[in-house]
């Protein structure tokens, strides 16, 4: 139980930071104008509607891959699947209040609370190959 719990957490902190580096190349490589406050929700939403299609893909994907190398990383140290999923059903959460606080372009929302699960499972399916995976 413990191992599992750990596994959760460490899978949680890998996403996250693959999720921060994502969002991070993002804004660098497509820079908000200058004056705009990305942490106010409202400068959020109106910067969403105006960035290509480029800089939104690349936050998404943040997601989708934060999801698979937390979920593989929860795994890994459980050697089980349920805190690869755990892993994965917070990644989708964390997507899902996201595009319910900021709109997004509807294609993002979809993907982003679609596909981390499936991503956290890819993950958990990696290990298998090395690991028991139960």
């Amino acid at each position: 139980m413990l191992r599992s719990i750990l596994a959760v957490l460490a899978g949680l902190v890998v996403a996250w930071i693959t999720v921060s580096l994502f969002e991070f190349a993002s804004m660098h490589a497509f820079p908000p104008p200058p004056g705009v406050d990305v942490r106010d929700p409202q400068q959020l939403a109106a910067l969403i509607a105006q960035m290509p299609v480029g800089a939104l893909a690349l936050v998404l994907a943040g997601w989708v891959v934060g999801a698979l190398d937390g979920g593989l990383v929860a795994a890994s140290i459980s050697k089980r699947r349920v805190p690869a999923i755990v892993v994965g059903m917070l990644v989708m959460l964390g997507a899902f209040l996201m595009v319910a606080m900021v709109p997004h372009p509807m294609w993002m929302s979809i993907a982003g609370v679609l596909l981390p699960l499936p991503a956290a499972l890819f993950g958990a399916w990696l290990v298998r190959g090395r690991k028991p995976v139960a």
